[in-house]
């Protein structure tokens, strides 16, 4: 049997195969931060194409934390709805359902390079780059706030029905800015060490665990390198890894990049080693992503223990019924929808 297609269980949710679809901003929110019409049959389309997993996009725990005025938010009650009608038809069609919550820090409104209906706001008045705007370092009660909205973003997300939250703490948005020496001056509590610069992070982590069931699973998604000198690397998020691990966390969603505009260098499966080195490192089960297209390639990545999950990107965008199509490639039995099955090729002999 294909190791992609068996099932996996992290406490009480259980994903009918490893292909995650990784979270994608759409920018077709409306102002409001509430979800549209296009989620639903952009979603659906990738639950109803077999995915195990679908983490969705970007969804900002407060209204200047959104990274473009058309994202996603559930930093109010009026915007549970909209998304919980996406859960539940995702889930009827047998995907997971799991949210990132982010806030985007100095790169809020990036289309316009900073310059939005607010200041951004980050660990330190140091912009992104050159031509961006300078954010506002945060006070320590500022960050009492930020860490209240991430709690009450996870109660909303709870009430929408999801199976997981996913901290986004990755790709240079707030909270991997407060990690990372390279956007971080601070000289206090949250400043200096690796410890403290993850502090705000543990706190965030230690908060949504207190709010979830104790069957939902937690992830944080990590860049587990600024791909720059004096940057994270991934000895640095391993250790990382191992905090949040101790916290109540259950898996490790492993890309890299951001923090500053540096192009790695992309291939496919480039991240997987950092995958590799967290779930070994750190005992935590991982999401593997970054250039995996191929069915070959993510059977190989989830076979050899590299990774528990493989989550694809752009080859969904391309290609909604992938998952479909990986099966008869990897020669798995895997059922499709009935209302498909008149287009259901014969199955390759495994």
């Amino acid at each position: 049997m294909a190791q992609l297609f068996s099932s996996f269980t992290l406490r009480g949710m259980t994903l009918r195969n490893r292909i995650a679809m990784s979270p994608m901003c759409m920018y077709s929110a409306g102002e409001d931060g509430r979800a549209t019409d296009w989620h639903l049959a952009h979603l659906a389309a990738r639950a109803i194409g077999g995915v195990g997993l679908i983490i969705t996009e970007a969804t900002a725990v407060e209204a200047r934390g959104r990274i473009s005025p058309n994202d996603l938010g559930l930093w109010h009650d009026a915007q549970i709805a909209p998304l919980a009608r996406i859960v539940r038809l995702c889930q009827a069609q047998g995907a997971m359902m799991c949210s990132q919550l982010a806030h985007a820090g100095r790169k809020a409104w990036s289309a316009t390079k900073g310059k939005g209906s607010t200041i951004p706001v980050a660990p330190s008045a140091l912009p992104y780059d050159a031509d961006w705007v300078v954010p506002h370092a945060l006070s320590a009660a500022e960050i009492d706030g930020i860490v209240a909205a991430f709690r009450a973003a996870a109660q909303r997300a709870v009430l929408a029905g999801f199976d997981a939250i996913e901290i986004h703490a990755a790709h240079g948005y707030l909270l991997h800015e407060f990690l990372s020496p390279l956007s971080s001056r601070r000289t206090d509590e949250y400043g200096g060490s690796l410890e403290n610069r993850a502090w705000l992070l543990l706190r965030v982590v230690d908060t949504i665990r207190q709010v979830l069931p104790e069957g939902q699973p937690l992830f944080v998604r990590l860049s587990c390198s600024d791909w720059v000198a004096r940057g994270l690397m991934i000895d640095d998020l391993i250790q990382v890894a191992r905090w949040v691990k101790s916290r109540g966390v259950d898996l490790v969603d492993c890309s890299s990049g951001g923090i500053v505009p540096v192009i790695p260098p992309a291939e496919p499966g480039y991240q997987i080693p950092f995958s590799e080195s967290i779930r070994r490192e750190a005992g935590l089960a991982t999401i593997a992503v970054g250039l995996i297209t191929t069915p070959e390639l993510a059977e190989a990545t989830v076979r050899s223990g590299r990774a528990d999950v493989v989550a694809l990107g752009r080859e969904l965008l391309r290609h909604p019924h992938w998952a479909l199509d990986a099966a008869r490639v990897l020669g798995h039995a895997f059922t499709w929808p009935k209302q498909y099955l008149r287009a259901k090729p014969a199955e390759r002999p495994a």
